[in-house]
């Protein structure tokens, strides 16, 4: 059970990390030109549709879609089974809208023009993922981009304004300090992000201990105070001193870990002493002696007798023919 149980945690962990790895709704439309002003394979100028990855992990973009049109969302199919077809975290891949999508992997079967969207659907031939629109009154040789509108550049939103084509590049301002070099320099010995590492683990142990000894301290402090309380009971009904066998049998029950069986024993002979019921009258003694195994754990019980073979029983005959032998001659 534990084995398959296991077997199916791993399944699960894998389809989970490949449903992470092509996870298409991280793809945008991060760039579309109109124009020709890119060299396409064939040497020829085209315009281009950019897709961008805005995740950290790996998307293949293998059978979906890209259309202009939002009645026929299955306008030109993005062909499966191709290295080309896995866009890298931060990186992007460029079609060219030749109209023919016979050219190759990455042409489109149409040709996008001023006035129109560009729209990028899932393997689903449904759901659209990212939509791109290309103003009616875009420069010649400008493209319509999308800006990262976020630090991490994870979240994008279409610029008002035309921008110069980056194909191949991401798009922003390239020069823009990202977090970490803003750390390394406003910290370049890393005195505060190690003054930050040492109070967050500090905080985690302090949450920690309290948590411990809500759950754990505390009733025990609880039932120590409860247990105080009873010797003081116990030593009232005696004259007022806690001592003799009730000190003894008190400590023993406070302090020994064991069953239930030997708490039941102690209470049985607290309850007999204060109610003057107790045959033993030695001071300060108390003997609690282990249970002893029983025959039922006697390995010697189980042995069992063989019988005796025709070559044991020759050798008794001769042994008892000796002895005689031996009685006659004395």
């Amino acid at each position: 059970m534990n084995r398959r149980f296991t077997v199916s945690l791993i399944v699960l962990a894998v389809l989970s990390a490949q449903a992470f790895a092509q996870n298409v709704i991280d793809l945008i439309i991060s760039e579309a030109v109109p124009d020709s002003v890119v060299v396409d394979d064939y040497g020829r100028m085209s315009g281009y549709i950019e897709v961008y990855n805005t995740s950290q992990g790996t998307v293949n973009i293998g059978g979906c879609y890209l259309t202009d049109d939002r009645s026929d969302l299955r306008k030109s199919l993005i062909p499966k089974g191709y290295a080309k077809g896995k866009i890298g975290p931060g990186q992007n891949l460029l079609f060219f809208t030749s109209g023919n999508g016979s050219d190759g992997l990455t042409y489109t079967d149409f040709t996008i023009s001023r006035g129109r969207t560009i729209y990028l659907v899932s393997n689903d031939g449904k759901t659209i993922i990212d939509s791109l629109s290309i103003p009616a009154g875009l420069p010649a040789g400008m493209a319509a981009v999308k800006l990262p509108v976020d630090a991490k550049g994870i979240r994008h939103a279409q610029s008002d304004e035309a921008a110069v084509p980056s194909p191949y590049m991401k798009n922003g301002d390239q020069n823009a300090e990202s977090g970490s070099q803003r750390m390394a320099r406003t910290d370049p010995h890393g005195l505060i992000l190690t003054i930050v590492s040492v109070t967050v683990v500090f905080c985690a142990l302090a949450i920690l201990w309290f948590l411990f000894w809500i759950l754990f301290e505390r009733p025990a402090k609880k039932k120590s105070t409860a247990a105080s309380k009873t010797v003081k009971k116990a030593a009232k009904a005696k004259g007022g001193k806690a001592e003799g066998e009730v000190a003894a049998a008190i400590a023993m029950a406070l302090d020994m870990e064991s069953n239930g069986d030997t708490y039941a024993a102690i209470a049985t002979a607290l309850h007999l002493y204060l109610n003057d019921s107790v045959h033993d009258q030695e001071s300060f003694i108390i003997t609690i002696k282990p249970l002893q195994s029983s025959n039922w754990t006697d390995r010697t019980q189980t042995f069992r007798r063989m019988p005796r073979t025709s070559t044991t029983q020759k050798q008794d005959r001769n042994e008892n023919i000796q002895a005689q032998d031996q009685r006659q001659c004395l």
